[in-house]
């Protein structure tokens, strides 16, 4: 019971987005928040813009490569370019038990010294942190061409206790 307590969100936010660009622009200001051993979790269906908002938070923390999704190789490692953390973007959609399967990735990188983003991570990553950002991507009802999203931010842990989320 105490544990789950624990876990409670302690700060959150609801953003309404209208465009890609304006989903990767939210990225790039998270980025200004986030620092090394932080677990972002991107809940979304397909297509939500889960990749999109982490196409942002690699050009917020200047790392290099181009940010795509990572479906058919599981993660993919972006180093910093200006001595920042390196940003971990996994899909942990074909993950089956947990984030023990990261250490068999064979990933060249500290995860405590990275930003780790996990897509699809809902019941499977948050046994690595009692401190976690979940960010929930609903896409509009109906026309799937609607560019219309809200984002809801929600920080757990103590971590998270005192940032502002609404990004302004």
């Amino acid at each position: 019971m105490e544990e789950q307590h624990s876990a409670e969100p302690h700060s959150a936010a609801t953003l309404d987005i209208d465009s890609p660009e304006e989903m990767q622009e939210i990225g790039r200001r998270l980025a200004k928040l986030l620092r090394p051993g932080d677990l972002v979790m991107l809940t979304g269906e397909l297509g939500a813009g889960k990749t999109t908002l982490t196409r942002g938070l690699g050009e917020g923390l200047g790392v290099r490569g181009a940010v795509t999704s990572p479906t058919f190789v599981i993660a993919r490692v972006h180093p910093s370019l200006v001595g920042g953390p390196a940003l971990v973007h996994v899909d942990a959609y074909r993950l089956g038990g947990g984030l023990d399967e990261m250490e068999d990735l064979d990933l060249d990188v500290s995860l405590p010294d990275s930003v780790v983003v996990v897509e699809w991570g809902d019941g499977k990553v948050e046994e690595l942190t009692d401190d976690r950002l979940h960010v929930l991507i609903h896409r509009v009802v109906g026309d799937t061409d609607d560019d219309r999203r809200t984002v809801v931010l929600r920080g757990i842990g103590t971590r998270w206790a005192d940032e502002d989320l609404a990004l302004s």
